[in-house]
């Protein structure tokens, strides 16, 4: 049967009833505890109390049997008639006499022995065994009476002198202890009593006398044994001699359950020992007790269901609003936000209430703005990316259930940035504004969508559109973007790479069919065709970089990774300076991977830094092997701008020195222009602690960037390398001639090394040396080559023989 609402656990009405019945739970629980761990604590205290009076009951009792016993037998030991059959030795009348006296009082033993203690008469067989106790007896200095055994039986004895005026003998006489003693004991003091003696060999416990049923005598053996264990264990003082047995109901025994039991030892040292346990029963001391814990308990019951009632309807008070408000906040949740919530009571709830209903008129009003946002460009007013997915969904859909094909356009303008940065962002808003309006009233079909994707980047969905009429629509964009944008006096000629893909020819879903007219419309900028419809082959293009992407990241650690070296010789001399390195990838299915398919990756992912720390390394181990015992060289290592960038870069360059032992002024480090003018003030930090520590710098491809001259006489560098494209086109181009010239006594007047780079015919060998570079590198002197190559070829190396360049003034005419 399930539970009802209410009583989910997770439910606030049932936690409210489950703290209320808890608490009230927890404290009558710890009354009923407290009240019965008194009733226990007060029962045993009584228990004790009895039992202890029970002992000098007890005691008393012997007492008073010894008192009798001693009196009959100094009455005996002073009649003269008895003394008169002692001094005649007739044995007759002394029995007679014991026995006479002894039925007087009761006594179940009388004995009479000489001084020397050999028995002379006796009303019991075997009295013989009295006789060493007989003799503790009359000796003790203390003793008045001794508890003995005889066949079994536990008797007490007392012994008188019989004096003439000297001691001629001794009478003893004895009680033997029966169970009346016991049971009189039981009826004064409501205690049961129990005799227990060691007897057998080997000794063991045994019970003499006991006012419990005899089936109780092997569980009150065993009980006791245990208990005395335990205050053997614990030292316990004579005092504290007590504790709890516990007997079970095993043939009708009159005593069961808990007993609180006392020993009370009635031998003496070097004697068998007997003890008498006192036992009064627990279970009968908080008898009267219980019937009060029992209607503590009603009670408590009684109270339970009460505060279940009240706790009950204090919960529903309390969450029957919040149920209320629970169910508004759902309808807000699920976007109803015209009905009211409503406000019943003025207390904290109707305040919460209240805000519920102030929060619903505020996010409704929010809700219509951000659902315009959401799906809406802010700028444009078209549709943006996500909009644009859902139409695109839609009508793919539609178009599968015609068998109809349809069309997706992307297009990102050519330029853009460049009008940002020289005009303005919001120049370039303006424009983008523009463009939405020539593209949504010139370009498209009437039930065509035109989106903002993002950026400078539009799209356009073509429902019923195939291959060839999206082409169309794309000739129609790029006649509309062949007439210039006007805006505030100014002219902007803008032009557009389209991308287009078509269902269901290039795919049938909705992120397939944008991600593939994006890889179209930029396979279209990269090669400029403007238009460009979606080939498979742009995807597996793609998929090989991606792959390569994925596999560089451990060419590293599977030594995939080769340094290649290219020469650097002066021009004066023909002698080799050096070489720049350069890595190569030994792909295992590859083959060796050229830098430039994967140093992009590396750059744009920021695992150019693994590259460049492991072509530091190299090179360093490289130097060191070279510059032993030879003219010292220098390898030149190209930083990227993430290197130069990196503030760690020193600190990584000292680490390597020290590890190594490197010298600083044996590798040049060579920068782009573009990674400086990415951050100047950051990327001039990093060169100058790097040429503070000793490395040369050199700028790289010097005279491609913007800003150079302005930033080169704050570098800290030593060299420039002119650009390869200067290099080539020098010997037919005089421009590009003069342009190194003019590179080359700058850098002369800066103090400037300067490195000539793509040499490839002896005539610019010469004719660099006659324009007075100092340094030449490129294929005319060598290819890269691996490292191990390097010092066999620097002992083959000689310098070329090229007849001297002659040079016009006005470099009107280059010739040999």
């Amino acid at each position: 049967m399930p539970l009802p609402a209410f009583m989910t656990p997770k439910r606030l009405q049932f936690r409210i009833v489950a703290l209320f019945l808890g608490l009230l739970l927890v404290v009558q629980l710890a009354s009923l505890l407290l009240i019965g761990n008194s009733i226990s604590v007060n029962a045993r205290s009584a228990v004790n109390a009895e039992l202890r009076t029970a002992e000098r009951v007890f005691e008393h009792l012997l007492a008073q049997n010894a008192g009798r016993l001693t009196d009959a037998a100094r009455l005996l030991a002073s009649d003269f008639g008895f003394r008169a059959a002692v001094a005649s030795n007739d044995g007759e009348t002394l029995a007679s006499a014991l026995a006479n006296q002894g039925d007087r009082i009761g006594a179940s033993l009388a004995v009479f022995t000489d001084a020397r203690f050999n028995l002379k008469a006796a009303t019991h067989d075997g009295a013989e065994r009295f006789l060493p106790t007989l003799r503790q007896l009359a000796t003790a200095p203390d003793a008045t009476q001794r508890l003995v055994l005889l066949d079994g039986e536990p008797y007490q004895l007392v012994a008188v002198p019989v004096k003439a005026p000297l001691t001629i003998g001794w009478v003893a006489m004895g009680f033997r202890i029966e169970a009346s003693l016991l049971q009189e004991m039981q009826q004064l003091s409501s205690i049961d009593v129990a005799l227990l003696t060691q007897r057998g060999s080997p000794p063991r416990w045994d019970v003499l006398q006991s006012t419990l049923d005899p089936a109780a005598s092997p569980q009150l053996v065993e009980q006791w044994l245990l208990a005395r264990e335990t205050q053997a264990t614990h030292q316990m003082s004579q005092k504290e001699r007590h504790a709890t047995l516990t007997l079970t109901d095993d043939g009708g025994s009159r005593l069961s359950g808990h007993l609180l039991a006392r020993d009370m030892p009635l031998g003496r040292e070097g004697e068998p020992q007997t003890v008498a346990v006192l036992m009064r029963s627990l279970d009968e001391a908080t008898a009267p007790y219980r019937r009060l814990q029992w209607i503590l308990l009603a009670f408590t019951l009684v109270a339970i269901a009460v505060f279940a009632v009240v706790s009950v309807y204090t919960a529903r008070r309390i969450t029957t609003p919040l149920k209320t408000l629970a169910g508004s906040a759902r309808r807000l949740g699920q976007g109803d936000y015209e009905q009211a919530v409503p406000a019943r009571t003025d207390d904290e709830i109707g305040e919460l209430a209240q805000a519920f209903e102030t929060m619903r008129l505020a996010v409704r009003e929010r809700e219509g703005e951000v659902r315009r946002l959401a799906f809406e460009d802010g700028l444009t007013q078209l549709p943006n990316r996500e909009q644009f997915r859902a139409d695109l969904r839609a009508a793919i859909q539609h178009a599968q259930a015609r068998n109809e094909p349809c069309a997706v356009l992307m297009l990102d303008l050519d330029r853009f940035k460049h009008v940002n940065d020289v005009l303005g962002h919001r120049f370039g808003d303006r424009l983008l504004q523009e463009v939405a309006k020539r593209l949504t009233q010139e370009a498209r079909r009437s039930n065509d969508v035109v989106a903002r994707l993002g950026g400078d980047e539009f799209a356009m969905l073509m429902p019923s559109a195939d291959i060839a009429l999206a082409l169309g629509i794309a000739q129609r964009i790029q006649r509309a973007f062949e007439r210039p944008i006007s805006l505030d006096d100014h002219t902007v000629d803008l032009g557009a790479g389209i991308g287009i893909a078509c269902c269901p020819a290039h795919g049938v879903e909705a992120d397939t069919l944008v991600s593939r007219a994006e890889l179209a419309m930029y396979a279209a900028k990269q090669h400029q065709l403007g238009v460009k419809v979606y080939d498979a082959a742009l995807d597996m293009s793609s998929d090989e970089s991606l792959s390569l992407l994925s596999e560089l990241r451990t060419a590293v650690d599977r030594d995939q990774l080769r340094l290649y070296l290219q020469p650097k010789i002066s021009l004066a001399t023909g002698a080799v300076l050096g070489a720049e390195a350069l890595v190569r990838w030994q792909h295992p299915q590859r083959g060796l991977v050229p830098p430039g398919k994967f140093i992009p990756f590396a750059e744009q992912t920021g695992f150019i830094r693994v590259l460049t720390g492991w072509m530091i390394e190299r090179s360093a181990m490289v130097l060191r092997q070279m510059n032993a015992g030879a003219p010292a060289l220098k390898i030149s290592v190209n930083l990227s701008t993430r290197d130069l960038l990196d503030q760690d870069l020193p600190a990584k360059m000292q680490r390597l020195i020290d590890t190594l032992a490197l010298n600083p002024g044996s590798m040049c480090l060579e920068i782009t222009e573009s990674a400086i003018m990415d951050d100047p003030q950051r990327a001039l930090q990093t060169l100058e602690r790097l040429h503070a520590m000793g490395f040369k710098l050199s700028i790289d491809d010097f005279g491609t960037g913007y800003s150079s001259l302005a930033y080169l006489k704050r570098l800290p560098v030593d060299e420039l390398k002119i650009d390869q494209s200067f290099v080539f086109n020098m010997e037919r181009d005089l421009d590009d001639a003069k342009i190194v010239r003019s590179t080359i006594d700058l850098a002369h007047n800066l103090g400037l090394n300067v490195v000539a780079e793509g040499i490839e015919t002896a005539k610019a060998w010469k004719l660099l040396q006659a324009l007075g570079c100092d340094e030449a590198q490129g294929y005319f002197v060598a290819k890269p080559m691996p490292e191990a190559l390097f010092a066999d070829w620097i002992r083959d190396w000689t310098a070329p023989q090229v007849q001297a360049v002659r040079l016009d003034t006005d470099f009107s005419r280059l010739a040999l």
